[in-house]
């Protein structure tokens, strides 16, 4: 029997991870469980939106056709007329833009469509890391290639010390800014840089823009990959892709609704791809998606509310956690004083909280260094640290920082 070994090459996904490391664990159950460990939107989704999905002629009119894979005209002009609105940047409705169900379907599918079979190649992306990134290589036969987040470095990626023969090897790059799940952003400066090697060393960036929308300064918008590429004149956004949400964004993510935008010619080979794969977005989440890509009020409510969230929440753990605060996303990136594993387990038996171990978003990469180190023993940029994620309404919110203020009092 034929199989595909590739799939041998994939780690447990950290939430299985986290079901047999919690297995053994007695929740104290005389406090209600709080799960800040799923970066899953809390807030209200948009309630035209809910009303347009249930609205039962547009309901059955949608149902009643084979859903275009290239997305409604309506639907991707919603979309450069937001591009262009939130970036400055002019994105063609008809070439350089697609539908997708969710960026985490598209930033897997992407690879696939992009690298065929690039056993000799490279893909890189951010360590720590959305798990899809690595996948995503793997099965499509390259080699990952991690970029440290270091805590010396402020919790970035020190691009400028990577060796010129891993950029030479490089096929594609996954960027992710603000950063999942530190929170850190790549200003415009750092991307120019990082397209100027795409186009020096012949490679693809693919930029995870999916929590931009999610920012606590007015003056530190994140930018995008598609604005940084105009800005130095490269109006086709040569070698450049991004990727956006409505999951993160609107607070829908049930609607498995996003967009993939850049370079015209990547643009068409994945169209082509997904017309075979078969993965249209339905047309009546394509009404819904177009709806919610022409409006802002519904955003910048939640915007607030995330703002409102972590004022109060910093405020209960800063005395007791040396804090970095994220300039972007909903996560607090807190460092632990015992390993991670063994601070999620006890946080889960004493306050009934779970969160994420950081040593399972990364990966080992070498020789211990700074205590950092996985189970294995490599230094790992994720270890002594846990993924905190603050989705929840503010009141549950307010509760899990009290709780884990007091934790980390009684384990000081």
């Amino acid at each position: 029997m034929t199989k595909n070994h590739r799939l041998d090459l994939l780690q447990p996904y950290p939430f299985e991870k986290m079901r047999s490391l919690f297995a053994a664990c007695e929740a104290n159950q005389a406090k209600d469980f709080i799960n800040l460990s799923i970066g899953e939107p809390k807030h209200s989704p948009p309630e035209f939106i809910v009303s347009a999905l249930a609205d039962p002629k547009t309901l059955a009119q949608c149902l009643n056709q084979y859903p275009a894979t290239q997305g409604s005209d309506a639907l991707r002009e919603a979309i450069s007329q937001w591009l262009d609105g939130r970036f400055d940047v002019k994105v063609s409705a008809d070439t350089q833009i697609l539908p997708v169900n969710g960026t985490r379907e598209a930033l897997f599918a992407f690879a696939q469509a992009m690298l065929g079979d690039a056993a000799d190649g490279l893909v890189g992306m951010p360590n720590p890391f959305y798990q899809i990134y690595e996948g995503a290589a793997l099965l499509a036969g390259a080699t990952p290639y991690f970029f440290n987040h270091e805590p010396a470095f402020q919790y970035g990626i020190d691009f400028d010390s990577v060796p010129a023969s891993v950029w030479q090897g490089m096929d594609m790059m996954y960027i992710c800014s603000p950063a999942n799940p530190t929170g850190n952003l790549l200003d415009q400066t750092a991307l120019q840089d990082l397209i100027r090697k795409a186009h020096d060393y012949d490679f693809i960036i693919a930029a995870d823009e999916c929590y931009a929308e999610i920012y606590f300064s007015d003056a530190e918008k994140p930018t995008s990959l598609l604005a940084a590429s105009a800005a130095m004149g490269a109006t086709d956004f040569s070698r450049c892709a991004v990727f956006h949400s409505l999951s993160k964004r609107s607070n829908l993510p049930g609607l498995r609704s996003g967009f993939v935008a850049g370079d015209a010619t990547l643009m068409q080979r994945f169209l082509k791809y997904r017309t075979y794969h078969g993965c249209a977005l339905g047309a009546h989440h394509q009404l819904a998606s177009t709806l919610a890509w022409q409006d802002e009020s519904h955003v910048s409510a939640s915007r607030q509310l995330y703002r409102d969230k972590f004022t109060s929440i910093s405020s209960v753990l800063a005395p007791h956690f040396a804090l970095h605060q994220p300039a972007g996303g909903f996560y607090h990136w807190l460092k632990t004083p015992v390993s991670d594993t063994l601070f999620a387990q006890q946080l889960l038996n004493e306050e009934n909280i779970k969160v994420v171990p950081g040593s399972y978003l990364a990966r080992g990469t070498g020789q211990a260094n700074g205590g950092l180190v996985d189970a294995s023993g490599d230094y790992n940029p994720g270890a002594n640290h846990v993924r905190v994620a603050w989705v929840a309404q503010p009141a549950q919110c307010l509760e899990a920082a009290t709780r884990l203020a007091s934790f980390a009092s009684r384990h000081a």
